[in-house]
């Protein structure tokens, strides 16, 4: 056993260099380069993997913050042409530019109020009016009311201040 046989110093043919220039490294160095190397090329493709995983999450959240600024500004727009019922007038809306990305909005905000005018305050639909005897109610409440207490402060009748009381009941 010579020098070249010595303890962890076994020495290996670089295999690089083919011809005159050969280069002897020892065993264990060369092991230890080779299992750093494939360590480095895993972690690489697990660095690589991350990545396309974290493109595609930012892509997806790209997405959505699209959808949520575009649901945003028809929003807007609908309560600035006086949507009473803005869920169903956005759900609508929605419906009817979710196929075309450049709907003009505007446009579709205007056919939505021509054809659903109930969704709208200020349009020329019929308002829903009171009843006769609700209107009677409301006028009359206040008169019939004080009708009722002060026949019922003046008299002191218990059956009085029971008719002002049932009275006071339904209209308060």
């Amino acid at each position: 056993m010579g020098q070249v046989d010595t303890e962890n110093d076994v020495l290996s043919e670089d295999a690089g260099g083919q011809g005159e220039n050969v280069k002897l490294v020892p065993v264990a160095e060369s092991i230890r380069y080779r299992k750093r190397a494939q360590s480095a090329e895993k972690l690489s493709e697990t660095l690589a993997e991350q990545l396309e995983q974290a493109k595609s999450s930012i892509s997806e959240m790209a997405l959505q913050l699209n959808d949520i600024q575009g649901e945003q500004k028809l929003t807007r727009k609908l309560a600035a042409a006086g949507a009473v019922d803005l869920e169903a007038a956005l759900l609508i809306a929605r419906a009817r530019t979710k196929g075309s990305e450049d709907a003009d909005l505007d446009a579709c905000i205007e056919q939505l109020r021509k054809e659903k005018q109930y969704l709208f305050a200020g349009s020329n639909t019929a308002v829903v009016k009171k009843t006769a005897g609700v209107k009677d109610r409301m006028t009359n409440s206040h008169t019939i009311l004080g009708r009722a207490a002060k026949k019922a402060s003046i008299t002191g009748n218990r059956t009085d201040l029971q008719e002002y009381l049932k009275l006071r009941r339904n209209f308060a």
